[in-house]
Formats: C-alpha cells, sequence, structure tokens
C-alpha cells in the first residue's frame, strides 16, 4: 500500500491516519511489514503496514 511505511525506522515518530486520538507513536520495530509503534495514548501496536499507511512526524 505504502512504500513509505518500509523506509520507517526505530525511533521515528509516526501517527496513524485512522487513530488521531492515539497520539504521537514512537517506532520500535519494522520487520516484514509488522511495524511496531509504541503511542503516546494507545501504547504499543503491531500495525499491519501493507493495510495501514503510517504518517510520519516531524514536529514532535
Amino acid at each position: 500500500m505504502n512504500d513509505l511505511n518500509s523506509l520507517l525506522e526505530p525511533g521515528q515518530l509516526v501517527r496513524h491516519p485512522d487513530r488521531p486520538d492515539w497520539g504521537t507513536g514512537q517506532v520500535q520495530s519494522n520487520i516484514g511489514g509488522r511495524i511496531t509503534v509504541n503511542f503516546r495514548e494507545e501504547g504499543k501496536v503491531v500495525v499491519d503496514g501493507t493495510r495501514v499507511a503510517l504518517l510520519p512526524v516531524f514536529d514532535g
């Protein structure tokens, strides 16, 4: 779905496009399209990178 997901690395900040209430998340790992993100308001979530295009956050 989104080739940008393959560029996400641990430590990068992202948002989930369908769950703005989760706040900003920090990428923990990105293995085989499964992206583990620790969101401020939701905790650790494993995102299927083939189905969800995470949005990079550059301003914190």
